[in-house]
């Protein structure tokens, strides 16, 4: 079996040299064999441990957090890459949407692209102007008035992109009932609709929000509500069961803000 050195590691991983020592005072990251030279040397299961420990990184948790996590009895390899999987889906689409309203912004600002009216942001939203109050009763009127301003920010093509992603997710998922709510497959969706959300409300909004706790009350909205969740005019309780159980489970397994 390969052993690589701590300066191999170090430039295989992309990390400093120091760092590894310091995992290795930490119990984060013990070599596989210290040489009589005292030379540390890493194998195949010290590489894979490294990997989980740098996505864990990625993911903002601290090295503390790190280590309980790697040392849990219960800790499952594969059941930790398909979380960090979903979790950095969810990310690359937000900064997908924050990229995409980085450029619409730049193009308002040079005057190339029209301002959305207030009956273009709530066309197709239920009744218009009276999901608007309901909003404002719901979260006040500074919010709705900051996510209004990000969505006119998008610009109409944006905009369109927006809903029609929100279109597409909720087809994709209405045609996964059958599917376990917590499995990869419906999650992965899960993390789309929950980047669109953000979309929709606008990163200064989420900023603002215990993000966690706002998407499941959005989930628990949509079964207090069937209008949200209704099909060609239907109520479908069976589907407003099931998103709101894919929803509670991902904003307890993968949102971390």
């Amino acid at each position: 079996m390969r052993q690589y050195s701590v300066k191999n590691l170090a430039k295989l991983a992309g990390v400093s040299v120091r760092t590894l020592h310091h995992y290795d005072r930490l119990g984060l990251l013990k070599p596989s064999i210290r040489t009589e030279a005292k030379y540390r040397l890493y194998g195949e299961k010290e590489l894979i441990r490294l990997q989980q420990i740098l996505f864990y990184k990625e993911l903002d948790f601290s090295l503390s957090e790190i280590l309980a996590i790697l040392e849990d009895p219960e800790f499952n390899m594969i059941t930790a890459l398909e979380s960090h999987k979903l979790a950095l889906q969810a990310r690359q689409y937000r900064l997908s949407t924050l990229l995409v309203t980085i450029d619409k912004t730049i193009s308002s600002l040079k005057g190339e692209r029209a301002m959305l009216t207030n009956e273009e942001l709530y066309e197709g939203f239920l009744k218009g102007q009276e999901y608007r109050q309901e909003a404002v009763t719901t979260y006040g009127a500074e919010e709705v008035e900051a996510s209004e301003q990000n969505l006119r920010q998008r610009g109409k093509a944006g905009f369109e992109q927006l809903k029609a992603d929100q279109k597409d997710i909720a087809k994709t998922l209405a045609g996964m009932l059958t599917m376990a709510p917590t499995s990869s497959a419906v999650q992965e969706q899960i993390a789309r609709h929950y980047a669109n959300i953000r979309g929709f409300w606008g990163e200064s909004v989420c900023a603002g929000k215990n993000m966690a706790e706002a998407y499941k009350g959005l989930a628990q909205l949509y079964m207090d509500d069937p209008r949200f969740t209704s099909q060609n005019g239907q109520e479908n309780p069976e589907y407003a069961t099931f998103l709101n159980t894919a929803m509670v489970y991902f904003a307890n397994t993968h949102i971390l803000d």
